[in-house]
């Protein structure tokens, strides 16, 4: 058996932006490497950041682990709090509002999940609404929190599953932190030039405005939705989903905090889009997603300020986006992390996680300075798979309204969904059945909670519900009841429970 060839390493990476994208792999990448690639960072400070992704889902716990981050250190840092799920308001009917909770509901009995035994009793009107044997949704409306107990077994206190809020400004700042202490070289400018090899067509250095000159062999766009490298520079293209997902702008503008400061994050449907509201201790977060063909911006300016709980703290800015991804996140020795890789409205808090995952992607295809052909192509396969399924997932939230009041909700109600959606609604639609593929990011009971939410309901349940006895299903589901309710009873208020362990200074 022949040995095994000698690879050539990679010499030097260098990172094109900052930002959250950025410095989440700088930090990662610094953490991974241990020095022995070196890593630059290129920003500019006159170029600023998004900025709007301040909420996360769970998935963040294992990054933050990963990179040995401190929890209580890193809520102070950022002005963090904590978010057990995401409130939505007026999407099905005007009036109407569900949670999206992290985590599981109830407790599994024999073979058949726990939501189908409800199913059955929901719609003989004898069991309350499906939020109620969620752990967090339960403590999240009593504005109560605390972190699993490692002192207690078997309860639903140990099922409780979180995530965070903070001022992403903030987070960036305290990655960048880490990543120099663990030898990141920062170089502050614009970048004026991107040259390539006229052999291989690979970017070979970016020059900056001030005539330095970066070289690399590993060049990772963070550059946001300009895609500096991926796109102005080497022309990958980028697939447009607004047939999909219409709205096309954000205004976004912080406010002054108000009490309670809750545990969950709250999305409310306007005219024409929706306004997301982000409680962190300093602050809240606010802004209005929305079609520039159903309402004006300054008509969704308007309807974002006359909704905020406190003073506003600054001007309103506008942002303006196509809903889509890059029809290749990585091409030749470029990969695209973050905006730049493609965008989703950040409905359902997955804009972080992509940052996440894509970087948890590239040291899974690591490459060494041939770069593969095929693990390339592979990588681009797994980002388009879970790019493609978060979407189907958010078109899920416009498409299940039953709203009157507006053509826009009208439209997203009677168009055409992609065809991996609608197997999806079809597979509800009788036994309330639902399949999570490949490791796809949300979960069956992220599903559940949004068609139940929006009031599509299955015509029948799981066959195997009927082994039970009623009676036995009644006394199963009303002992779960109780038992949510008497576990939320001793948690914490949110407040005191970022006083004692996390406030910021």
């Amino acid at each position: 058996m022949d040995a095994p060839q000698p690879q050539t390493a990679l010499q030097h990476i260098v990172i094109a932006g900052g930002g959250t994208a950025g410095w989440m792999t700088a930090a990662a990448l610094s953490k991974v490497l241990r020095g022995r690639i070196a890593i630059t960072l290129v920003e500019s400070e006159e170029i600023g950041t998004v900025g709007v992704g301040e909420a996360t889902i769970p998935m963040i716990q294992l990054f933050n682990r990963v990179l040995e981050i401190d929890e209580d250190e890193f809520m102070r840092e950022t002005q963090g709090s904590f978010k057990l799920g995401i409130e939505f308001v007026n999407w099905g009917r005007l009036g109407s509002r569900y949670m999206h909770a992290f985590g599981r509901f109830g407790q599994d009995l024999w073979t058949v999940p726990f939501y189908q035994y409800w199913l059955k009793m929901h719609q003989a009107g004898q069991a309350p609404e499906l939020g109620e044997y969620a752990i967090t949704r339960v403590a999240a409306y009593q504005n109560k929190f605390m972190r699993p107990p490692s002192d207690v077994q078997n309860s639903p206190l140990n099922d409780i599953t979180y995530a965070f809020h903070f001022d992403a400004g903030l987070y960036a700042r305290y990655l960048r932190k880490l990543a120099e202490a663990r030898g990141v070289r920062r170089v502050d400018g614009k970048i004026g030039e991107v040259t390539l090899s006229p052999d291989t067509g690979h970017v070979r250095a970016l020059v900056l405005n001030d005539g330095q000159r970066v070289e690399g062999d590993l060049f990772i766009d963070c550059s946001g939705f300009r895609g500096l490298l991926i796109e102005q520079t080497l022309k990958t293209g980028y697939e447009d989903w607004t047939h999909w997902l219409p709205c096309d702008r954000a205004v976004a503008v912080p406010c002054a905090s108000v009490s309670p400061l809750t545990p969950y994050t709250r999305s409310t449907a306007h005219q024409a889009g929706w306004q997301w509201r982000i409680p962190l201790q300093h602050r809240t977060g606010n802004g209005h997603v929305f079609s520039s063909r159903h309402i004006s911006e300054d008509e969704a300016t308007a309807q974002l300020l006359q909704h905020l709980d406190g003073e506003p703290l600054a001007e309103p800015r506008t942002l303006r986006f196509v809903t889509g991804m890059r029809k290749q996140a990585w091409n030749r020795n470029v990969v695209a992390i973050g905006l730049a890789s493609g965008f989703l409205e950040p409905l359902e808090s997955t804009s972080i996680h992509l940052i996440q995952t894509s970087i948890a992607r590239l040291i899974d295809f690591f490459p060494a300075q041939g770069f593969s052909a095929t693990d390339i192509d592979e990588y681009n396969r797994l980002s388009r798979f879970e790019f493609e399924r978060i979407r189907d997932f958010i078109i899920l939230h416009y498409h299940l309204n039953q709203r009157t009041d507006s053509a826009f909700w009208v439209a997203c109600r009677e168009m055409p969904v992609p065809e991996t959606l609608t197997q999806k609604l079809r597979l509800f639609k009788t036994h309330g059945r639902i399949i999570r593929e490949n490791n796809e990011l949300f979960s069956e009971p992220a599903w559940l909670q949004v068609m139940v939410g929006q009031n599509l309901m299955p015509e029948g349940y799981h066959p195997l519900v009927d082994s039970l006895p009623e009676d036995s299903i009644r006394d199963y589901l009303g002992g779960v009841h109780d038992l949510m309710r008497r576990c939320a009873d001793v948690m914490p208020d949110h407040t005191a429970y970022i006083a004692e362990h996390c406030r910021a200074a």
